[in-house]
């Protein structure tokens, strides 16, 4: 009896676009093209219809809301402290009320909707026990990830955007649009600040392609969705902590988690962009690291569920 590799062998090559087998060619239907399966609209209408999207966009929706009614209850920010931040000029106007929701996340609420989207995504199939069924329809492993990939970072922006500009709306209804007032003094007209903001929304979206790269690959690896979401949140958890280590030194600027606020430097009458550039190098490497462990790994997997 011939072995795998024999037939592999002397197996006839397979046409452009026709899936492979090591016993040779697979017969496929008539117009069957490996670039057209999963495409990207299917797959985020999919996704888009899972409550966990759904609950997720509608936490984003009602933080600034809750804020709003935390400084109504609350009063004026600020009050009772004695150090000058930027939550002090929250109710300023609807530009500071937007920069205070974004600063309030930044550091973990953000981080989830991140998590979720880009590590629950090729786990999920696993756990359902569709994705060897996906893989047989046939879609081209490598297909199915950029796919899974490309809809989880789109839905990651969107959550992203979704905060500012709710908080934007709530912020200039309740308090007036006006500049951006800095806690040190000063302020930014409205156009730049509005550029500043989108700015913002970019950089923080860039810096959490870290934890995207790491729920990814874990959802590569295990067929539990929560293990792969908290496995990413988790380790950005630890970065943090590790980040505050001031006795790592020098050593912390490797860490994404010490470049996370680096945008506050272009809430400022002269932006410097220093910090965000070194941080925009940081997360993109690792990022790209581990999107390829996550498209090597998956190309070698033997899929059973």
């Amino acid at each position: 009896m011939s072995t795998l590799a024999e037939r592999a062998e002397h197996a006839e090559p397979a046409q452009p676009g026709q899936p492979t087998d090591p016993k040779g060619p697979v017969e496929v239907a008539d117009g069957y093209r490996a670039g057209r399966t999963l495409p990207f609209r299917v797959e985020l209408v999919r996704q888009l219809k899972r409550r966990r999207t759904m609950v997720m966009g509608g936490i984003l929706f009602a933080l600034p809301l809750v804020l709003w009614i935390a400084f109504q209850v609350g009063g004026t920010p600020g009050d009772g402290n004695n150090r000058v931040n930027l939550m002090d000029t929250a109710t300023a106007s609807g530009s500071n009320f937007a920069a205070v929701n974004l600063f309030a996340a930044a550091g973990f609420l953000l981080v989830i909707p991140v998590a979720l989207f880009c590590g629950d995504t090729v786990a999920s199939e696993a756990s359902w026990s569709s994705l060897r069924y996906l893989l047989a329809a046939p879609v081209p492993r490598a297909r199915l990830l950029w796919s899974k990939l490309a809809v989880g970072l789109t839905l990651s922006l969107a959550a992203l955007v979704l905060l500012p500009v709710v908080a934007l709306l709530v912020g200039s209804l309740a308090y007036g649009w006006g500049p951006l007032e800095l806690p040190t003094g000063g302020e930014i007209g409205q156009g730049a600040a509005a550029q500043a903001l989108l700015i913002t929304v970019g950089y923080i979206f860039v810096s959490q392609l870290v934890t995207a790269g790491l729920a990814f690959w874990l959802s590569t690896r295990t067929d539990a969705p929560l293990g792969a979401v908290g496995g990413a949140v988790g380790l950005t958890i630890v970065g943090n902590v590790l980040d505050s280590v001031t006795a790592l030194g020098d050593w912390r600027d490797f860490l994404p988690a010490h470049w996370q606020y680096a945008w506050l430097d272009v809430v400022q009458p002269k932006p410097d962009y220093t910090d965000m550039i070194q941080g925009v190098s940081i997360s993109v490497t690792y990022a790209l690291v581990l999107f390829a462990l996550a498209f090597r790994g998956f190309a070698r997997k033997d899929v059973v569920s």
